[in-house]
């Protein structure tokens, strides 16, 4: 087990240690029957839920480095966003299952467990929390489509309304755990998200925060640019294949200005510019395509793991489109090294003439014993698949696999070197989804 997977896990155990501490407290006799087992059942998923909410909450701040504990900062809120949805879930059968439990008495005893008359303060706040969780958790789900990113940030600092009213109500109806440990734990869990969310509004904000200006935008292909940066005083220590939030400072872009975005830098560690490849994907991406030089930018980070400390082991590596810019990173680190290599390169694109960097790329793989590209090109060879794989890499089992491009690239490409012999823990992917 991986030291990544020790910490991810030990974030679970943490975010499950409140349920498991109400299931231990039960009383004798919470399910000797149907009614009891229900009302014991809408406790337990109150208590998990609630427990699992102030974990994600706690893992949403944004440390640089911290990510890289937990493999990145990809991987780290994609566990935040599996803890949200089983919050969500889990709170959201808590008053079903009382009500299912109450109607063992009458209909009407039900109903009156979800729709008080009156004296119903804690369960008000109840539907309180869980109608703003609802309205910053429900684009988060697949069946509403891909939500506006701005947007889905603005829903989400209604986290902790959620939080407050959560916690409010948990603490005028709670009667599972003793106190003072009901208590005691509920507040340290709180006071963990409050810290975290404090970090992230004020403290990250000066701490981990890049004043850059843009020196000159070049323009590798007609929806792309590449941004060369200069510092404003402290530059940003960071390596190849980390990524940052940028906010763009020009009042003349269409959209986007003063938004962050995250983009991952396509320059070698040590460069005296910061530079990052942006392809129009959406409006702020769009709008920065028209960026004007000596325009000021902030930057934020660095973040992700993609790649690892060490570089000893033999790797392939996958790209598709804009998905190159790691790869360029740490092909431009490599060349300033000179060291040998044992890495392979399959860069995936619809034909020549949307190839990205390729002039640059073949340039410098020439200067890199051991580095080898290969060209995918979609109209001419069809979709990857695992007969091409296996014809430029035959050893693609052995190897340490690095993917980042387009969503359905990611999942070609997972299941044709899976498929090709590859244990799971040596598939290494880079998506932003939400972040």
């Amino acid at each position: 087990m991986t030291k990544t997977m020790i910490a991810r896990a030990l974030l679970w155990v943490l975010a499950l240690m409140p349920l498991l501490a109400a299931a231990i407290a039960l009383p004798e006799g919470s399910f000797r029957n149907g009614a009891a087992a229900l009302s014991s059942l809408g406790r337990l998923t109150a208590i998990g839920g609630l427990g699992m909410f102030l974990v994600a909450a706690i893992v949403s701040f944004r440390i640089p480095g911290f990510d890289r504990v937990f493999g990145g900062l990809t991987t780290l809120w994609q566990t935040h966003h599996l803890l949200g949805a089983w919050a969500f879930l889990l709170l959201l059968a808590h008053p079903l299952l009382l009500a299912l439990a109450a109607t063992d008495i009458s209909l009407a005893a039900g109903v009156a467990v979800l729709l008080p008359k009156s004296g119903g303060t804690a369960t008000w706040l109840g539907w309180g929390a869980l109608l703003a969780m609802m309205a910053f958790l429900a684009p988060s789900f697949a069946f509403f489509g891909r939500p506006h990113y701005q947007r889905w940030k603005w829903l989400h600092r209604l986290s902790g309304v959620a939080a407050v009213l959560a916690l409010a109500h948990t603490f005028m109806l709670a009667r599972t755990l003793p106190e003072p440990w009901d208590t005691l734990m509920w507040v340290t869990l709180a006071a963990a998200a409050l810290a975290a969310l404090g970090y992230g509004l004020v403290l990250s904000r000066r701490a981990n925060r890049y004043r850059y200006q843009v020196a000159e935008v070049a323009r590798p292909a007609n929806n792309v640019v590449e941004l060369s940066l200069v510092p404003e005083g402290r530059a940003l220590s960071y390596q190849a294949g980390q990524f940052v939030y940028l906010s763009p400072l020009d009042p003349g872009l269409a959209a986007g200005c003063g938004e962050e975005h995250p983009y991952t830098l396509s320059s070698a560690p040590g460069e005296p510019v910061l530079r990052i490849a942006i392809k129009d994907l959406g409006d702020a991406s769009r709008a920065i395509q028209t960026i004007a030089t000596g325009t000021e930018v902030r930057i934020t980070g660095p973040y992700g793991a993609f790649f690892p400390d060490r570089d000893d082991a033999p790797e392939l590596w996958i790209a598709g489109g804009i998905g190159i810019t790691p790869f360029l990173a740490r092909t431009r680190a490599l060349a300033q090294r000179g060291r040998a290599v044992n890495i392979q390169l399959i860069y995936c694109v619809q034909d020549q003439a949307r190839t990205l960097f390729g002039e640059e790329l073949t340039r410098l793989a020439a200067t890199i014993p051991g580095f080898v590209i290969t060209l995918h090109y979609f109209y001419r060879d069809g979709p990857l698949d695992g007969d091409f794989v296996r014809y430029h890499c035959p050893d693609v089992s052995s190897r340490q696999v690095y993917v980042c491009g387009p969503t359905p690239l990611l999942d070609l490409a997972r299941q044709v070197v899976l498929g090709a012999g590859l244990p799971r823990a040596r598939f290494h992917s880079e998506e932003f989804n939400l972040l």
